[in-house]
């Protein structure tokens, strides 16, 4: 199979945990006689400083050609703390969504028992949580009129939704309900917002085309909670963008580190494929970020593609490497191993090259110091 894809590695850690899903692609190429064709572009703080546009044309129109993208992170202190900065780099991403429609984020929550003891919740509440979220993507008041006073002591947002916009997400997550455990929970805000009581009413009416899966309501308040006390309750989680936004990312702690979880963005024509975190500038070059976000999402990449043998060999390397404490400095910040180390090991195991009995001597540990 040929695929091309654009790839995106953004700012911070961007590039660094999407060389090592390259790593981990090119090692699924090989071993399966594929052949992916990578066209770099630029999107966020890199591509202002370059370009002084957050997505510049040329990079909408290698994605627009693509059949899929491979996304790192956006994201730069410097227009992190000037709230009047009228260029961002997040208006590359939220404009590449709508050029692309890519009106619905997937994100997969899933608890590994290797993990149980960095996760803030007891490992009780931990086994058996396996759900998805989907996020509505290029609606809601991140796309709506937004203004602001010249003084700056007002400023407004307006969240707007359509029925079509609803309905389009709604059918891709009654779908999954019906190919997982036949449960779908809207979260939205109906007791105060028209936008949410225009989500339920439409999830209402299309239930009646899903009469084999289940439909709760939760308000987002209470769903977070209920994320929290007791996550294994969830199959499929349906909710717009920004209410999205925030229970995904509460959803994401519970497995213990941001830094394990994939996503997918799926549109009209194209995909594209990110881990959740930021770009986290801190990290930026030394080769200790988390990459298993981005080589999951690969993974996730390749099962867009229809390639579901190569997506479960990738997983099986992910689980094999944290089953065998071969982590990143957000799992383990004493004995932790290289972002690029991680990246080979997985790179080897598609591969059929890691040994039942692991040498550690032989692979790069990197003790971090105990202040």
């Amino acid at each position: 199979m040929v695929k091309n894809i654009a790839v995106i590695l953004g700012d911070g850690i961007g590039p660094e945990v999407t060389q090592q899903a390259i790593r981990v692609l090119n090692a699924i190429a090989e071993q399966f006689r594929h052949q992916f064709n990578y066209t770099y572009c630029l999107m966020g703080a890199g591509a202002i400083e370059k370009t002084g546009n957050p997505l510049p044309s040329e990079t909408l129109e290698i994605c627009k050609k693509s059949d899929a993208i491979l996304f790192g992170a956006i994201g730069h202190p410097r227009f992190d703390n000037d709230p009047t900065a009228d260029v961002r780099p997040e208006q590359g991403l939220l404009k590449l969504r709508q050029e692309l429609q890519l009106f619905a984020n997937i994100r997969p929550v899933s608890t590994d028992p290797a993990l149980f003891h960095l996760s803030p919740l007891k490992s009780k509440y931990l086994e058996d949580v396996d759900f998805v979220v989907y996020r509505e993507l290029t609606g809601g008041i991140y796309f709506g009129e937004k203004k602001i006073n010249e003084t700056y002591t007002e400023a407004s947002d307006l969240c707007i939704y359509t029925r079509s916009e609803i309905e389009r997400i709604a059918h891709l997550a009654f779908q999954s309900a019906k190919q997982r455990k036949k449960k779908l929970t809207l979260i939205d805000k109906a007791n105060v917002l028209a936008t949410s009581r225009l989500w339920r009413k439409v999830v209402k009416d299309l239930s009646h085309q899903y009469k084999d899966v289940k439909v709760e309501y939760l308000y987002a308040d209470n769903a977070a909670v209920q994320i929290i006390i007791n996550p294994k309750q969830f199959d499929v989680i349906l909710t717009e963008n920004l209410l999205g936004d925030f229970i995904s990312d509460v959803a994401a702690t519970i497995g213990g580190s941001i830094g394990l979880l994939p996503s997918a963005s799926v549109g009209v024509s194209t995909s594209l494929f990110e881990p959740i975190h930021g770009s986290y500038p801190q990290a930026a070059g030394k080769d200790i970020a988390n990459p298993i976000g981005s080589i999951l999402s690969a993974a996730m990449m390749l099962e867009y593609f229809q390639l579901t043998e190569e997506a479960s060999l990738i997983r099986s390397g992910v689980a094999w490497a944290l089953g065998n404490g071969f982590v990143t400095k957000d799992i383990d910040p004493v004995n932790y191993y290289f972002t690029s180390t991680i990246g080979e090991l997985i790179s080897d195991f598609v591969q059929n090259k890691i040994t039942t009995d692991v040498n550690r001597n032989n692979i790069e540990l990197r003790k971090s110091t105990i202040i």
